[in-house]
């Protein structure tokens, strides 16, 4: 589905973080809706070097940019040689700004501020340098606790990384007030959807409960899942929130969620009836409680106003849509 119909003949596009969940399906839009655009996938890909809490550092992955004939560059967004090579060396029109440490359990607070306010800052100045339209990865995690439905400007963040997020939104208001060019945060809710398999355990619930499924396992829930709510968003509405946003009625932080809040149960439920199963979910106590957030909603009306962003997909769409995906997965990843 193309969201834009504006000729991208000569405009070049940068994309961070592209070999990542959402910068790599990103990366395919254009390939597929405007092959005339020139696209540049810059990321860090994964190595073997991981956070204190034992996961992976990157979670970029090449098969995620199997078919992908546009250019692509590894290189880490804290490299500065890096970023002012992209600055001589290329003149881009938009920049996609996916790139960060994503991992909410990171103890790391130093490298976590380093990747993703300090170096954000250098991206924001090469945007401004080449009139580049910025459209940025913001999070729902800025809210924290704070009660439903979420809405810009009642932000209660609860770990470094809601922190980081919120610091590059206080960031990128000052460079509203001069920049000559548009800068949209987009607040990512509960994204799930192809290509994010190899964010390993911080993969959505839809895909780790799915291969529970389809491996014969009881799904295992939390007591009182179908009271634990979130705002779970199906990746092609995440992509057609940021397309939207490279022209923008106005510059500014957006939520992008589905606008209702669903449950775990929810999840299951609807894979099973997907799936032709009828396991028997096993519930477990909750060792959160008093310390989890049971509630998310994204209040989405200033999103639909200043984007033109309506959600296409309800969960049982979403879910439906992505199932092929997850057996594929299950079959080639999972059972190898």
């Amino acid at each position: 589905m193309r969201y834009i119909d504006d000729e991208l003949t000569n405009k070049t596009i940068l994309i961070t973080g592209g070999a990542g969940f959402i910068g790599s399906n990103l990366a395919f839009y254009f390939q597929k809706n405007h092959p005339v655009a020139k696209v540049v996938v810059l990321d860090a890909f994964r190595s073997g070097e991981t956070l204190s809490n034992g996961n992976l550092k990157s979670f970029g992955h090449f098969k995620n940019l199997i078919g992908f004939t546009g250019e692509v560059i590894s290189g880490d967004i804290n490299d500065k040689t890096l970023l002012k090579d992209l600055q001589n060396n290329y003149k881009f029109d938009y920049i996609f700004h996916e790139a960060a440490i994503s991992d909410t359990t990171a103890l790391e607070q130093d490298l976590m501020i380093k990747t993703n306010v300090n170096a954000y800052k250098d991206l924001l100045d090469l945007a401004v340098a080449h009139s580049a339209n910025m459209i940025y990865a913001s999070s729902a995690a800025t809210y924290g606790d704070a009660p439903s439905p979420q809405r810009v400007g009642r932000e209660a963040p609860q770990n470094v990384y809601g922190f980081s997020k919120l610091s590059m939104d206080y960031l990128s208001r000052e460079y509203m007030k001069t920049a000559e060019i548009s800068i949209v945060g987009l607040r990512y809710f509960n994204v799930y959807g192809p290509r994010e398999y190899f964010k390993n355990t911080t993969a959505s619930m839809v895909l780790q409960f799915g291969h529970q499924i389809l491996a014969g396992k009881n799904p295992r829930l939390f007591e009182g899942s179908d009271k634990i709510l979130r705002d779970f968003i199906f990746i092609e509405d995440i992509i057609q929130a940021n397309i939207k946003a490279m022209q923008p009625k106005k510059s500014g932080i957006y939520n992008v969620g589905t606008g209702k809040a669903r449950s775990f149960q929810d999840i299951v439920d609807i894979l099973q009836r997907e799936l032709g199963t009828a396991l028997e979910c096993e519930y477990m106590p909750n060792p959160f409680v008093g310390r989890y957030q049971f509630h998310t909603e994204a209040d989405i009306t200033e999103t639909v106003e200043g984007l033109g962003y309506k959600p296409a997909y309800e969960m049982e769409d979403g879910i439906k849509a992505y199932i092929a995906e997850i057996e594929r997965l299950y079959q080639s990843e999972v059972k190898k």
